[in-house]
């Protein structure tokens, strides 16, 4: 297996790439097709000058005469239909790899484990979504338009200037190696910069997302000035990068078209030399001009077109970066309709990282089907670690976590899932109205199951005070409810679900004292004949749950009923009186 990296293997990223064209091969064929066309008329305007010149200037014949300016119109029309053709086909391909890629990708970070996200930025996931992919449309249909059709509108010409003359075309063979080795250097030095683009490209997204997602934070504690340096950091190296990039295509594009107008002068002093004017004709210099003259244009795109392509090969890494990463570990098999709700904790060791100290320290835990347990202790204990070990956001490095006697990793993700519903303090909500909010938590759950989770959750409290009730948007992430109306909904979610497994972490920390009572109504109903596990801070929800479990510094301390803990005097009891002391 080789060992080299993705940015090492561009012609293989580059065919990768274009292995997603092959669904629209048709597609595809008829763009290549219309740029054959395409050059065949750029070298037939080359060619009708011989006769032009001679024919008609030269030797004055009437049908020639006559005809000359049909051919070239028709010459033009078709050079118009192929360019229309050539473009459309080519782009409409490229928008739907691109189309295809992003869609993939989507779905691809939809199936990534919780530690990619961990370590990944928002702003770098979005950038490779947006800013990489849109490079990779461009490789996809600009350059490859460019290169088929200007390379082979370049042979064309070629092909006639060596009818006309072989001996002027040496002088272009003689450049051809100078040429390669410029493009070659120039191709490394851009897929470099391109690399340096997309990262700086990466850090401007993910300083916009944090200043839209930190406003509050920003102004209450007069952080705009902060921020608008750190912005102005991340977009200066950006510019200093695309301005790299835009200086090695200002020169390395002259330098080539430099070297074609040598070649052109060589060729013009060549032609006019004594012993070739008898061998040239005037209508074969003009038309060997001709080609010369359109090439230049080619030539030029062909030039810049390395840009374009390197650019794209770099983002085509990102992307395919991206695709390569592991997807969450689903080995498991095992499907159950509905769990019993018996969890076990066996010697369970966790760690963030390998260089990182224990979060879990060998925990032994053993959650009965229907019972409650409250999970308490001081901030950094593991509380949340340990929950999250449930639905294997996480998997353990040491130990086993057991749904009814089975280990979670002989369970199909889904089907685990499937048996859990959860309730976090920090709620998620999608841009949409209250009622698909609720309805997330259930595919196909009917109007009626939705409102009646409503009213045990009491949103339909306030939904009846908004102007289109369990019908109202809520704005991105719930940004028009309050923090108790967000949990309100997210507990709805859950009572939808109706799942064997209820978790619960800080679900009334934004709850006043009254929307609490309310809620703890609705919870109780909820947590009957449900394994439930709560995570709190405040001491007085959980007292009438079945066992406390105290946790410090990755271990479990205790456990017991609430006048257990306070008996034993343990470091329960120390929480419980500084708490109510303060």
């Amino acid at each position: 297996m080789s060992t080299r990296r993705a940015e090492d293997r561009p012609l293989e990223m580059y065919k990768r790439l274009l292995g997603y064209t092959w669904p629209y091969w048709r597609v595809f064929g008829v763009g290549v097709l219309a740029m054959v066309i395409m050059a065949a008329t750029e070298t037939g305007f080359a060619a009708l000058m011989k006769p032009l010149m001679d024919g008609t200037f030269v030797e004055e014949d009437p049908t020639l005469v006559t005809w000359m300016p049909w051919l070239i119109i028709g010459v033009a029309i078709i050079r118009a239909f192929a360019d229309f053709g050539s473009s459309y086909a080519i782009k409409w391909v490229a928008r739907s790899v691109v189309r295809d890629l992003r869609g993939e990708m989507f779905r691809h970070l939809l199936r990534l484990p919780i530690p990619f996200f961990d370590t990944s930025s928002t702003g770098g996931i979005i950038s490779k979504l947006n800013y990489d992919v849109e490079q990779v449309a461009k490789a996809a249909s600009q350059a490859i338009t460019v290169l088929i059709k200007d390379s082979l509108t370049v042979l064309g010409l070629l092909g006639w200037m060596i009818w006309l003359s072989p001996r002027l075309v040496l002088v272009f063979l003689v450049l051809g190696p100078l040429f390669a080795l410029i493009v070659r250097s120039v191709s490394q030095r851009f897929r470099k910069l391109s690399r340096r683009i997309q990262v700086s490209m990466g850090d401007v997204s993910s300083a916009t997302d944090e200043a839209v997602g930190g406003q509050r934070v920003i102004k209450i504690f007069g952080g705009e000035g902060e921020e608008a340096r750190q912005f102005a950091k991340v977009n200066e190296n950006n510019r200093r990068q695309q301005l790299k990039k835009e200086a090695t295509n200002a020169i390395s594009v002259p330098v080539i078209q430099f070297l074609v107008a040598i070649a052109i002068a060589a060729v013009v002093y060549i032609a006019t030399l004594p012993g070739m004017r008898e061998e040239i004709s005037v209508g074969t210099f003009m038309s060997f001009m001709a080609a010369m003259a359109m090439m230049l244009g080619p030539v030029k795109r062909l030039t810049k077109v390395n840009a374009v392509l390197q650019q794209g090969i770099a983002a085509s890494q990102s992307v395919f970066g991206l695709l390569d990463t592991p997807p969450e570990l689903n080995d498991g098999s095992r499907r159950i309709e509905r769990a019993q709700g018996r969890i076990d904790f066996e010697q369970v060791w966790f760690a963030y990282g390998e260089d990182q100290s224990p979060v879990l320290r060998g925990i032994d835990l053993q959650i009965a089907s229907g019972e409650t347990l409250a999970i308490v202790g001081r901030s950094g204990g593991g509380k949340s670690t340990l929950v999250n070990l449930i639905p294997r956001f996480y998997s353990p490095q040491k130990g086993v976590v057991r749904l009814d006697g089975v280990d979670l990793t002989e369970l199909e993700l889904k089907s685990l899932r499937q048996q859990i519903a959860l309730v976090s303090q920090d709620v998620v909500l999608f841009n949409a109205s209250l009622a698909e909010n609720i309805a997330y938590a259930r595919e196909g759950a009917d109007r009626a199951a939705v409102e009646r989770a409503s009213e045990l959750a009491h949103v339909t409290d306030f939904a009846g005070q908004l102007a289109d009730g369990l019908d109202t948007e809520v704005g991105e992430n719930g940004a028009l409810l309050s923090g108790g109306q967000r949990q309100r909904v997210a507990i709805a979610r859950a009572i939808l679900k109706d799942a064997p497994i209820l978790i619960l972490d800080e679900a009334t920390s934004a709850l006043d004292n009254e929307s609490e009572r309310h809620i703890r109504k609705a919870l109780e109903a909820l947590m009957e004949d449900r394994t439930t596990v709560v995570i709190a801070h405040r001491l007085s929800t959980i007292e009438r749950a079945d066992r406390i479990a105290v946790m410090d510094r990755g271990r479990l301390v205790e456990a017991g009923t609430h006048a257990e803990l306070l008996a034993h005097g343990g470091a329960y009891a120390d929480l419980h009186q500084a708490q109510f002391d303060g």
